[in-house]
């Protein structure tokens, strides 16, 4: 093996570099954008396989297409009564189960 194939890194020290320190301001910003991104990406594949638009799913939950694009992008999160409207709208359910 050479030894770029054995080349390794440690993910926190990248991290803590990329977005600060774990527990610190900066940290908690950066990974509250990465959920909200990671939502989005959830409701986008499920619109998508309910082959529905972002306009047609506006009008089933009563808001409008620019607010679907922008959770879909991670740019606005959805309060939780708009969450299960739109899961609900898909067909999805939502599960709350204890943190391990």
């Amino acid at each position: 093996m050479s030894e770029k194939e054995l080349k390794m890194f440690d993910v926190d020290a990248q991290l803590d570099a990329a977005f600060g320190k774990e527990g610190t301001p900066e940290r908690k910003a950066a990974e509250d954008r990465a959920n909200a991104f990671f939502t989005g990406q959830i409701i986008e594949e499920a619109r998508k396989k309910a082959k529905m638009t972002q306009a047609e799913l506006a009008e089933k939950i009563g808001t409008n297409k620019s607010y679907i694009s922008r959770v879909e992008t991670g740019k606005t999160e959805p309060k939780v009564s708009t969450f299960y409207r739109i899961a609900s709208a898909l067909g999805l359910n939502v599960e709350l189960t204890p943190a391990v």
